[in-house]
């Protein structure tokens, strides 16, 4: 029913003002837990089809026409434009996965729509929504256990496994055409920073740059700096052998007051003294910076064309608007210091680099300025190419994925097997554990485990396989044989060995993907009422 008023406009056209009381109803209890689970789910059945090394991708159109195609869950799920509010805490999850582990976004949100899914159907057979939560959680926990017992140790100095991993996760990524070599480049990077000792890896160090163009087997590993700027004079030298690089934050321009200031020029011979005023300045910094041993300037700030044409006539190669970061990246890789004055620039502050070059590619002849063959190798590159800005673009996202992985093996060892046999080795432990149990809780656990075979039914089917049959057939072969290394053939290799395919997965990623979903499930079981600001009048002409 809906209660209304009429009134009269200024012309005299009638209306009505209806206070919706039917439609303005607030959902409580179950059938506003049901709604939250409905968009939740919504969410979570979007990537679902993403999931493996046989998923679909995206086609991502922002509100300006830009294009991202993407099958990564994390670049997805930031990207859609959700409204609904319990639909905005999936996007989270899969924030949360992705900062956290960097890996497995897809998996998430995905195990989170399977248990809400679940919980969907325990909600109508009613049960206690608390009761659901709290069967979920220690389900969660059974869960967890089970992994650490089916998790092996990893060879950590066994470059060819470390390869392997990653290769899993690039696997279901568009650019898996360059599988092995993205691999590989993604564990030395790795290897090139982590600090073996702390078990921790700086990604700041690794810098990944790409330009259109080329192919994508193209992209490599540079054990130095790539900056995208060239040498401020074109006539300057495009090679530099065993160079010494001196670092400036300060412009090559003469000292100006902090405060407002005025200079009148009345008379030429005026101008004429403040341009031989001007030009000594900038030779004596010139003078400075040679006196230091210094062949190569990397200004922070620009200089302008006088100045360009001293350090020319000077035999001074410099390069200038260099980025705050590349700065000390450069600093980092060259063991030189960053300089804030001229007068304060001496040989011990300088860094050196085997060989600076230009390196030109396009017919466009784009320049780049690549510094290599540096005394600390701990500040590398990942300079990347492609087709185009999609393809630079996911190759960036999965190299970021791939990394990750890698640095969660330097942090903790141990590993479980991909193809869905840690999840199904978990749902058959669940199960098990279900029949012990005596109280409604066993509902949840079974639920649990159902849940958990989401994951394996969902890479089946993205394979094109039967998905009940190969799932069916999985459990029975795990149970039967107790082998939790056996996964969904999703590559189509002939066996279901996840240990002989090679497909590994870090157990922190896997535990990390059970807890994030089961705590936003139960979060999002807790709600029973939303309330959102809004008008209760509205107008509608008659």
């Amino acid at each position: 029913m809906a209660s209304g008023q009429l009134l009269f406009d200024e012309t005299g056209q009638p209306f009505i003002v209806l206070r919706e009381q039917d439609r303005q109803k607030r959902l409580t209890g179950t059938e506003a837990l049901k709604s939250h689970i409905i968009a939740a789910r919504a969410v979570a059945n979007t990537v679902r089809s993403s999931l493996g090394p046989r998923g679909m991708d995206k086609m991502l159109v922002s509100p300006d026409g830009e294009l991202t195609i993407t099958n990564d869950g994390a670049t997805i799920m930031e990207k859609m434009d959700v409204d609904h509010h319990i639909a905005k805490l999936m996007v989270e999850l899969s924030k949360a996965q992705d900062d956290e582990i960097g890996d497995g976004t897809t998996g998430v949100v995905v195990l989170a729509g399977a248990l809400l899914e679940q919980a969907s159907t325990l909600l109508d057979k009613g049960i206690h929504p608390t009761k659901i939560s709290d069967g979920f959680d220690l389900a969660c926990k059974k869960a967890l256990e089970t992994l650490d017992k089916i998790s092996e140790k990893f060879p950590i100095n066994d470059r060819e496994a470390l390869v392997r991993t990653a290769m899993t996760s690039l696997g279901s990524k568009i650019v898996n055409k360059c599988l092995r070599q993205l691999a590989e480049i993604s564990v030395d990077a790795v290897f090139c920073v982590a600090d073996r000792e702390a078990k921790d890896v700086n990604f700041e160090l690794i810098k990944v740059t790409g330009k259109i163009g080329g192919h994508l087997e193209d992209t490599v590993l540079v054990k130095g700096v790539i900056i995208d700027k060239t040498m401020s004079h074109p006539q300057m030298p495009k090679e530099l052998k065993n160079a010494k690089l001196a670092i400036l934050t300060c412009p090559f321009e003469p000292p100006k007051p902090k405060t407002k200031h005025k200079l009148d020029i009345t008379s030429v011979e005026e101008f004429k003294q403040l341009r031989e005023y001007e030009k000594e300045t900038f030779e004596t910094m010139i003078k400075q910076v040679k006196e230091s041993g210094a062949t190569l300037a990397i200004c922070q700030w620009g200089f302008d064309d006088e100045a360009n044409h001293l350090l020319h006539h000077h035999n001074l190669p410099a390069v200038r608007w260099v980025g705050g970061p590349e700065i000390e990246l450069l600093a980092i890789a060259t063991n030189g210091r960053i300089v804030p004055r001229f007068s304060e620039l001496t040989p011990e502050k300088l860094g050196s680099a085997g060989l600076v070059r230009e390196l030109s590619f396009g017919t466009a002849r784009e320049k780049m300025l690549c510094v290599e063959q540096c005394p600390n190798s701990r500040a590398v590159t990942i300079f990347v190419r492609g087709s185009n800005k999609m393809i630079v673009d996911e190759a960036k996202r999965s190299l970021h994925d791939a990394m990750c992985v890698i640095r969660n093996l330097i942090k903790d060892d141990r590993i479980v097997y991909g193809g869905g046999a840690a999840e199904t080795a978990c749902a058959i432990a669940v199960a098990a554990e279900a029949d012990k149990i005596v109280g409604i809780e066993q509902y949840a656990f079974r639920a649990y485990a159902d849940a958990l075979e989401a994951i394996p039914l969902a890479l089946a089917e993205n394979s094109g396989l039967a998905p009940i049959n190969t799932l069916t057939e999985l459990k029975a072969a795990q149970i039967g044989q107790n082998a939790p290394h056996l996964g969904i053939d999703c590559v189509l290799a002939g066996t279901n060995d996840m240990r002989q395919q090679g497909v590994m997965e870090t157990l922190t990623s896997k535990k990390e993907q059970l807890s994030l979903a089961t705590q936003m499930v139960r979060m999002i079981l807790k709600i029973d009422d939303l309330r959102v600001p809004d008008d209760e009048e509205r107008s509608y002409p008659m």
